[in-house]
């Protein structure tokens, strides 16, 4: 469920010194890499082409009649494909306000996002759930790896997409994330300005959690140490050996969160076949890169609309809280660092939700284990569509 850039510097070159015998050698060069970048990006299209998707309805819950649905594809600026389902409302006229949905963090579309995406089309949005980079249909080698810059840079290509589409309103364009991709839609919020308004729904910071371990039991300089010592022994023997999904069968002395998740992606109630967490999970090293981010530092200055979801009794639950106070109030507990008071704190909101558990809010909850009983329905549908609604 956790575990992970690069930076290239390119300096400056005084090209005083260079001959021009030089210089007609850089331009017959920069022509070269030219044809090879446009002979890429033919091939990044031909591969779109050729991707295989899924036709047949294989979500984890039913389609809604009120709704029209579709796959697509679309590109990211790394040139990574990502496969999406596209929510319409039937008999929608003129541009629509859209949203961009993605998580939970090792799920696939199939699972929550794609529920989140088909409730919001209900009550009138063009919503889009998409699969993110090397995870479920999406393209990316080897699977089930994870960055921030790369995640970041999925929901931002989501917003380039639903931006050229002939049916959207490009100024009224939101984003819900749910758990650890809820931190990487505030990362998302705070680096695009063409996000209008933000949900999200039992949160995790990835960055956090995998540099402090669960609660911030391990934040200190000799874990992660230890941490980094086996990582990079990890990448000399095995650097794609999976970690696994949620831990099945399940021990009867497992925490009760963990029990939480087995309910969820483990039983039929969320299982699916292309979900990691239901599966083989991440690579070992797929997520090294988040246990030395840091990724929510500007979130102080989202002046967009931000509505941060949680269940009172989610274990994720001070994720979300320490988010919202540091985006609100430029300091909180968990974060090492103090910045200044949001610029708009009154359209930022906290709602927790009494009684829910962690993936209550992935589908709503039931009363009884494995999606039996009688449907909890604790996700406000209708609440979030009125934010989205105010805010776009």
């Amino acid at each position: 469920m956790f575990l992970g850039g690069e930076v290239v510097i390119l300096q400056r070159r005084n090209y005083a010194f260079f001959t021009m015998k030089k210089i007609l050698g850089m331009l017959l060069l920069s022509g070269m890499l030219m044809a090879c970048t446009e002979s890429k990006n033919s091939n990044i299209e031909q591969d779109m082409n050729k991707m295989e998707l899924t036709q047949e309805w294989d979500k984890v819950f039913p389609l809604s009649e009120k709704v029209n649905h579709h796959k697509v594809t679309f590109k990211t600026q790394y040139g990574l494909t990502l496969a999406a389902d596209v929510y319409e409302p039937k008999e929608a006229q003129g541009k629509l306000a859209a949203l961009a949905v993605c998580g939970p963090f090792g799920a696939c579309k199939e699972q929550s996002s794609g529920l989140y995406a088909m409730k919001m089309a209900e009550r009138g949005f063009l919503t889009l759930a998409f699969d993110p980079s090397f995870t479920g249909e999406s393209s990316g080698e080897p699977r089930r790896t994870a960055s921030p810059d790369i995640n970041t840079e999925d929901f931002m290509a989501a917003v380039d997409y639903l931006s050229k589409l002939e049916n959207v309103d490009a100024e009224k364009i939101g984003i819900i994330g749910i758990c650890g991709w809820g931190g990487i839609a505030l990362n998302a919020a705070a680096a695009d300005a063409r996000i209008k308004a933000t949900v999200v729904s039992t949160m995790y910071d990835m960055s956090r959690v995998s540099g402090n371990g669960y609660f911030d039991a391990d934040d200190k300089e000799e874990a992660r140490h230890a941490a980094r010592v086996a990582m990079g022994q990890q990448r000399l023997t095995d650097p794609l050996a999976m970690a696994g999904g949620v831990v099945n069968p399940l021990p009867e002395d497992a925490p009760w969160f963990v029990k939480d998740y087995y309910d969820y992606y483990i039983t039929p109630r969320g299982y699916h076949a292309r979900s990691g967490n239901s599966n083989d999970g991440w690579r070992v090293i797929g997520t090294q890169a988040y246990a030395n981010t840091r990724f929510l530092y500007y979130i102080n200055e989202i002046r967009s609309a931000v509505l941060v979801m949680h269940g009172e009794k989610a274990h994720s639950r001070y994720f979300g809280e320490a988010a919202y106070h540091y985006m609100v109030e430029g300091k909180a507990e968990g974060y090492r660092v103090v910045g200044e008071p949001n610029p708009v704190p009154e359209n930022k909101e906290l709602l927790i939700i009494p009684g829910a558990t962690h993936t209550d809010l992935y589908d709503g909850g039931f009363t009884e284990p494995e999606g039996k009983g009688e449907p909890k329905n604790l996700i406000p549908w209708d609440k979030l569509a009125v934010f989205f609604q105010k805010n776009l």
